[in-house]
């Protein structure tokens, strides 16, 4: 396409709201970190490499038992609170600002494990009930 020669009315969307196809045989509840994986197809936060972080399920998608892409989950993008892991890979506030990684729909680690996780986001905060994850 050749560039512009006059205004143009550029389609707009907050970079908020948006829905994916879900993968067969798969169910992610409403809150669950939502991750895309290389099918290109919206699955729920697991302990795996090669998966995109896309948000959280604003509601739950239950394709238990359709075939991929038979529904769609409604994803929100934006700075949300999840469950801290345990040990050695414990977020803490010397974190902020640093990648941290999934471990499952609900639950963000300090480590990859071992090149095992895949990246959640960023760390913004941490507090006594989880980690601030900005997705």
């Amino acid at each position: 396409m050749a560039a512009q020669t006059a205004d143009r009315n550029t389609p707009y969307r907050t970079a908020e709201d948006f829905e994916f196809p879900v993968a067969a045989a798969t169910k992610i509840f409403g809150g669950a970190l939502v991750c895309i994986n290389a099918s290109h197809l919206a699955t729920k936060g697991a302990t795996a490499t090669g998966l995109k972080c896309v948000g959280i399920a604003r509601d739950v998608a239950d394709n238990s038992a359709g075939a991929a892409g038979a529904i769609r989950v409604k994803v929100r993008r934006g700075c949300f609170r999840f469950a801290n892991s345990t040990a050695a890979d414990l977020i803490a506030l010397a974190d902020i600002g640093a990648d941290c990684y999934v471990v499952d729909d609900q639950t963000v680690a300090k480590t990859n494990a071992s090149n095992t996780r895949s990246i959640a986001g960023k760390v913004r905060d941490v507090d006594t009930a989880g980690v601030w994850v900005e997705i």
